[in-house]
């Protein structure tokens, strides 16, 4: 396929030819894509309409929670449509906007959680001047700064991989993801994204290093508290984040790191899934079970739905 064929469009991975299962895809990946809607949208409400979680680490969490969504709003809707109008085809427009809508979503996700762990390291290690370090006002920049951080991110690896000529327009992923459009280059060009994709292999180390760091230090002040009430509370809002951060690194690592392969494998495709679906899905999960400060504001906002039997 030439250059400018390329630019027409791409043809993504086809589950089955059966029109049965792909029919099964479409309900799969609605249930998950719905299930995550709805948790990450009461994490978001939660916050929101709760004064008494209008604190820094529940306003990180809700920001991650809108990246979560963004990320799985880009992907998964074109791959139910696909497979329900029994098409495989996604324009060269919409894969660019796919590439660069959902690195940068990955992207601020790492960052965000990467800003979580400084987070948790001063209000642990640091209590009492924790309201001075993480005022609102260097909070909603640091936000901020992730989320500008993930867009330049994005629009960086969009250029390095659409700036190569396609050989090809058949991607072996259910999305248009960076390592399977590098194999359809026909030229040494890709070269520009690889290097692309080594630097921002030493940024994730960074990122990893410096929470491992983080919760080195974090670990040690906690054991030395002597309330076991207390290192249970501390323990509560640490573990899930590291969870989290843990699924998402780690997975996405071996999407990106593994050699792509001619033909479609099972491990890309069940990796890919677990980064781009299941984290999303697993996040909201985590953080309700083990925070009970979440537990109770979800109450409160159940609540709002039944009138009150009181006159």
């Amino acid at each position: 396929m030439s250059n400018n064929a390329s630019r027409s469009d791409f043809l993504l991975l086809e589950f089955s030819e059966v029109w049965e299962l792909q029919i099964l895809h479409f309900l799969v990946f609605l249930v998950l894509y719905v299930t995550t809607l709805t948790g990450n949208l009461i994490i978001i409400f939660t916050i929101a309409f709760d004064h008494h979680l209008h604190t820094p680490m529940y306003f990180f969490l809700m920001n991650l929670a809108m990246q979560d969504l963004g990320q799985i709003s880009v992907i998964v809707p074109k791959s139910m449509m696909n497979s329900l109008m029994n098409t495989r085809h996604i324009s060269f427009s919409g894969c660019v906007t796919q590439v660069f809508l959902f690195v940068s979503f990955i992207a601020s996700d790492i960052f965000l959680l990467t800003a979580m762990a400084y987070d948790r390291y001063v209000a642990i290690c640091n209590p009492f001047q924790y309201e001075m370090i993480m005022n609102m006002r260097d909070c909603i920049k640091m936000v901020g700064t992730t989320w500008i951080s993930g867009l330049l991110y994005g629009a960086l690896h969009t250029s390095g991989t659409f700036t190569i000529s396609f050989c090809s327009n058949i991607v072996n992923q259910f999305f248009c993801e960076i390592p399977q459009l590098l194999k359809l280059a026909c030229s040494d060009s890709y070269r520009i994204e690889l290097v692309a994709v080594v630097l921002s292999i030493i940024l994730l180390f960074g990122c990893f290093i410096f929470i491992i760091v983080t919760y080195i230090h974090i670990f040690i002040v906690v054991l030395r508290i002597p309330s076991v009430q207390g290192r249970k509370k501390a323990f509560s809002t640490c573990l899930p984040h590291l969870t989290v951060f843990s699924t998402l690194v780690f997975t996405a690592s071996f999407a990106y790191l593994m050699p792509t392969l001619k033909t479609p494998s099972h491990l890309d495709l069940a990796l890919s899934v677990i980064y781009s679906m299941i984290s999303p899905l697993l996040n909201p999960l985590i953080y309700s079970m083990r925070n009970q400060e979440i537990k109770v504001g979800m109450k409160k906002l159940f609540r709002l739905n039944y009138p009150s039997n009181s006159t």
